[in-house]
């Protein structure tokens, strides 16, 4: 669903160049729930500006299904953000029109995108728990509430691939684990693919795969070894050794990209010593030199 080699993107004021993306690699397959972690600045929200269509990439490739978004035109840049992509941003302001019931919400982007269908609107606010209060203004509703609104107005016009924005960060821990029961359901349910961008790490064992990003580079990937057994993940994800996988990213010309936190651990800075025993590749910290 999502290939991405070497993507770039650099933004430029005045004489100030600032590098977000630095040669990202990523693939999602069609059909999985996966999270992208991040600290802020890492890059995370450029990544999900451009595979959503609201930023263009500066270098490198990065195709959704059949799009390449770094040859797209305007033209077909529409069509794409109308059939492919479906948005959830953290701030509901930037989701939902507050003088407009949940309903009318939901109902808004079909107009510009095909025909109002009232009853598949009414449906998908059922499908978010919200039955029985689709007439309701926003005003009425409690910032979950807003927020599960919000993911019924991004399937509105039948995406292929949902993009979430920090979807649990202004919530509380209830309602962030009933957003993403919604987000698991609508993923097995409908087959959508669904890339969630956040900080929380507990958010790791709710999902299928996981990619860390560190300074504009996917830096470690930890992937569930039974995808299949939800029982096994419990709250706080990456705290489990049993549940994750880690791997570390080779990139193209064959640089490790090892995570700070394991250099610091074995206080390596500049230098490293590094032995293969036939099977494995050891690093240590450097040897002392004699003479």
């Amino acid at each position: 669903m999502i290939t991405c080699e070497g993507l770039v993107k650099i933004y430029k004021s005045d004489d100030l160049e600032v590098v977000a993306l630095q040669g990202l690699n990523l693939q999602v397959r069609e059909g999985e729930m996966m999270a992208i972690i991040g600290n802020s600045g890492s890059g995370k929200s450029t990544l999900l500006n451009i595979l959503g269509g609201l930023d263009r990439p500066s270098a490198g490739s990065v195709t959704v299904g059949q799009w390449d978004l770094l040859k797209i035109t305007d033209e077909q840049l529409v069509s794409y953000k109308r059939d492919t992509v479906g948005f959830i941003w953290q701030n509901n302001a930037r989701n939902l029109l507050p003088y407009l019931s949940a309903l009318e919400n939901v109902e808004m982007p079909m107009m510009f995108s095909s025909k109002l269908d009232r009853a598949y609107a009414k449906q998908l606010l059922e499908w978010v728990g919200l039955k029985d209060r689709m007439h309701n203004k926003l005003h009425q509703l409690s910032g979950g509430e807003q927020q599960r609104v919000a993911i019924a107005i991004s399937l509105s016009n039948r995406p292929k691939m949902l993009l979430a924005d920090e979807p649990t960060g202004s919530v509380d821990t209830r309602t962030s684990d009933m957003i993403m029961e919604i987000f698991r359901r609508l993923n097995r349910e409908l087959g959508i693919t669904i890339v969630i961008v956040t900080h929380d790490l507990s958010l790791a064992g709710k999902v299928d795969r996981v990619v860390a990003i560190r300074d504009g580079l996917t830096s470690t990937e930890f992937i569930k070894r039974n995808p299949n057994l939800d029982d096994d993940f419990e709250q706080g994800g990456l705290a489990q050794g049993n549940v994750h996988e880690e791997y570390v990213v080779v990139d193209r010309v064959g640089r490790l990209q090892i995570p700070k936190t394991y250099l610091t651990a074995l206080n390596i800075t500049d230098k490293a010593s590094m032995e293969f025993d036939g099977e494995r590749i050891i690093i240590s910290p450097p040897k002392s030199l004699e003479g």
